[in-house]
């Protein structure tokens, strides 16, 4: 058996088709999404019904990333969020158009559902952006933190490698689990394509969303498995590269 870790995919249903086949995915795989399932390309609707359909099939943890959370709000209502719609909404709100209104209430049932971190039996800590209590997840005074903050990560590349842990100035966020796997800030911002690891966290975002690949990742031997680039598999359309 074993764990795969999905990056972003940000409604590039194409990226997770092709992906899956090159890694091999069977039923006895553990599948854990790191959030981020719309949003961009023009396949978001199609992208939540197959995670639908995988939890009916495999072993599924699904993390809820910031645009599910923003096209939560949106099935249910809000239709005022202008800056949603300019950051990948607009294709999301296009690809609902010729979606039923039966469909949308599973979508809203599977969104609801979604989980903002999932910690395995190793301490490996999987959640879509990061958190901000020096005492852990559990801790978390605002639970949107899970999915919109970015200073996990921003610390993570900050970080001297040659600090010890013993330091008193080393992050304790970096000390409370095994491993971190985070997408939500594509490794594209430091010119990177393949998942990225600063001391114990992994960036699985490779930037699905823009001119990148989509990765599924092996945690035990960290082997990967990428999508062509998105903009190669959606030709014509823009993703979220405005």
């Amino acid at each position: 058996m074993r764990t795969l870790v999905i990056g972003d995919i940000h409604g590039g249903l194409r990226a997770v088709e092709q992906a899956f086949e090159r890694a091999g995915v069977t039923v006895r795989d553990q599948l854990i999404f790191l959030g981020d399932y719309v949003d961009g390309w023009s396949e978001s609707p199609q992208v939540l019904d197959l995670l639908l359909s995988l939890q009916q099939t495999h072993r599924c943890i699904f993390i809820r990333g910031n645009h599910d959370a923003l096209l939560l709000e949106w099935l249910k209502g809000n239709n005022d969020n202008l800056l949603w719609y300019k950051h990948g909404g607009e294709a999301t709100v296009k690809a609902y158009r010729n979606v039923s209104d039966q469909v949308k209430l599973e979508h809203i049932g599977l969104l609801e559902k979604l989980e903002n971190y999932y910690l395995d039996a190793r301490n490996r800590l999987f959640v879509h952006a990061g958190f901000t209590n020096l005492n852990g997840v559990a801790y978390e005074y605002f639970p949107k933190m899970f999915f919109w903050e970015r200073t996990l990560w921003e610390t993570a590349l900050a970080l001297d490698p040659k600090m010890s842990r013993s330091d008193p100035a080393f992050p304790k966020r970096f000390t409370l689990y095994k491993e971190i796997y985070i997408g939500h800030t594509p490794v594209t911002r430091i010119g990177q394509t393949v998942p990225a690891n600063r001391d114990c966290v992994w960036n699985v975002d490779t930037g699905a969303a823009f001119k990148g690949p989509l990765t599924v990742m092996d945690v035990d031997t960290k082997a990967y498995w990428q999508s062509d680039p998105l903009p190669e598999l959606y030709l014509g359309e823009k993703g979220r590269n405005n």
